[in-house]
């Protein structure tokens, strides 16, 4: 542990050392470190990724988990859930993410380009650096690229860069570092998603450009279609073993400190916990799926909930359920409506207890929202899923049917919450009973595919909208209200007043291309 805080102590002085916090100026790189270990920046961007509070609670948890309709009904949540624009949300990942992550990765690459004791670290660094841009691409559409980071080159206002030249780039770095990658050269052993296993790292590059691929598939389906079968072939997941994450740390989460699961710390330091939303309940009830049983809970909550004590709520469930079963909120309205009442539950310490009307909504597992729980950000599940996209709607061979994908991925899926500290375990017997009872229908192949995916990408926001976007898959109803500002669910995040104000010319060039910089806009890959 005294390694990690090292590193990221380390980070944060480099980071600070940059200058301003806006755009423009942190491309001006006067103070670059000559000596600066790029293995540290590495791992910095992976923690930063999943453990930056303010971009996991902004992005995450404020907007996207509510707009995909799986848990909303708090306060803070009904941002996403009922399409109230908050520009400082819309702003906050593309604010954060290129003085943080992107210049640390960036750097990171040129830094150990042609550097004979760092190949596999370079080809870490690129595949990183891919999957960190992705992200930002998928959310804003064409996004400074090929120029971002680059202040020491004198690129202090970058040009933004069409999505498909961002995309087809993308292939291009994913091939070559996996290419690169091997087991004889430089080992990054205190790298945080596998202590320096060049296969696993393989592995995650070519999942990676598989997931890419998926996402051409209704704007590029030849070029979808070929990238997928090279990204297969080279190797991609084949077990849950293979998953990238990163394991937090158990330590209170700050706006400073990323060590902490970022979404967890959005989620559990609130005084109102989101509700799970009756779309993503009837999912699960419809299918009876088993993860219902262990994915929801009701708990009796200490009012207001102490971060301290998150853990010790008492799970008061099976007798909700007994008495008027699992309630889950109507989208778009918050806790404190539609009131449900009971007669009184008897507590563990044999005490009475009448539930509030909050306590009868049920939530998600507080196990999934530990400190130290992990972040998914490639699993095995999704990748077997994708891969039962790609044979249905293509008709690639890619190692078996729709159907036997279908199935490997939904039980990795179910299996995967096992991974969580005190996670659930579902049975064998009850993933074997729920694939039984719900194969592949014939004409509904994609909507079951995708509606698993949606399941399984839970707590990944920002794939959960990039996944829905692309294939449609479920369908969401819209849940416009008084306080909306839209009465379509939104397609994109608007770019940040910092860029139209230090970047103007590159920033309205993109703009022209969509239009109007509204959030109903689609990115390019967002084909109807």
């Amino acid at each position: 542990m005294k390694q990690k805080i090292t590193y990221i102590v380390l980070l944060a002085v480099m980071l600070n050392s940059l200058g301003c916090k806006k755009f423009g100026d942190l491309n001006v790189d006067s103070t670059r470190s000559s000596n600066l270990d790029p293995a540290s920046q590495l791992m910095y961007t992976q923690v930063y990724f999943s453990g930056d509070l303010g971009i996991q609670e902004r992005t995450n948890y404020f907007m996207l988990i509510p707009m995909m309709q799986q848990f909303a009904g708090a306060f803070n949540m009904s941002f996403g859930a009922v399409y109230k624009k908050t520009p400082s949300y819309l702003w906050r990942m593309f604010d954060e993410s290129y003085q943080n992550d992107v210049v640390n990765i960036v750097d990171a690459v040129e830094r150990s380009k042609g550097v004979a004791s760092q190949t596999n670290l370079n080809a870490m660094c690129r595949i990183m650096k891919v999957y960190i841009f992705a992200r930002l691409t998928d959310t804003y559409g064409d996004i400074p690229y090929f120029e971002a980071g680059k202040g020491a080159a004198g690129q202090i206002r970058p040009k933004f860069d069409a999505q498909k030249d961002i995309y087809y780039d993308f292939f291009k770095e994913l091939a070559e570092a996996s290419a690169q990658l091997d087991p004889a050269k430089d080992r990054v052993a205190n790298e945080y998603f596998y202590k320096g296993n060049i296969p696993a790292w393989k592995k995650f590059a070519n999942s990676l450009r598989l997931r890419l691929a998926v996402r051409l598939s209704k704007r590029d389906p030849e070029k979808a279609k070929a990238e997928i079968q090279a990204a297969y072939a080279a190797g991609v997941f084949t077990s849950n073993a293979d998953i990238c994450m990163t394991r937090h740390e158990n330590v209170p989460n700050s706006f400073q400190d990323p060590r902490p699961n970022g979404i967890s710390a959005a989620w559990n330091s609130k005084n109102e916990m989101g509700r799970v939303v009756n779309t993503f309940l009837n999912a699960l009830t419809a299918t009876n799926d088993p993860r219902v049983n262990h994915l929801i809970k009701c708990y009796r909550e200490f009012n207001p909930v102490a971060p301290t004590r998150f853990l010790e709520r008492e799970d008061i469930t099976a007798q909700v359920r007994a008495k008027i079963g699992l309630v889950g909120a109507i989208p778009g309205r918050y806790n404190s409506d539609d009131v449900l009442s009971t007669t009184a539950i008897t507590l563990a310490n044999g005490t009475s207890y009448t539930p509030r009307s909050i306590d009868l909504k049920p939530q998600l597992n507080h196990n999934l929202l530990r400190n130290d729980a992990p972040f998914f950000h490639i699993t095995y599940a999704e990748v077997e899923l994708l891969l039962a996209d790609a044979t249905q709607r293509f008709g690639l061979n890619l190692g078996g049917t729709a159907q036997d994908h279908y199935y490997k991925g939904v039980e990795a899926a179910m299996q995967q919450l096992g991974l969580y500290p005190g996670g659930p375990v579902v049975t064998a017997t009850e993933i074997n009973n729920f694939k039984t009872a719900n194969p592949l229908v014939a004409g509904r192949e994609l909507e079951q595919i995708n509606t698993q995916l949606w399941i399984a990408l839970l707590l990944n926001g920002n794939e959960t909208y990039s996944n829905w976007r692309r294939s449609g898959f479920p369908v969401l109803t819209p849940s416009p209200t008084t306080e909306s500002v839209s009465q379509t669910i939104p397609r994109r995040f608007e770019y940040p007043l910092s860029e139209k104000q230090q970047n103007t010319a590159n920033v309205e060039a993109a703009i022209k291309i969509i239009g109007t910089d509204d959030w109903t806009k689609r990115v390019w890959w967002d084909q109807e």
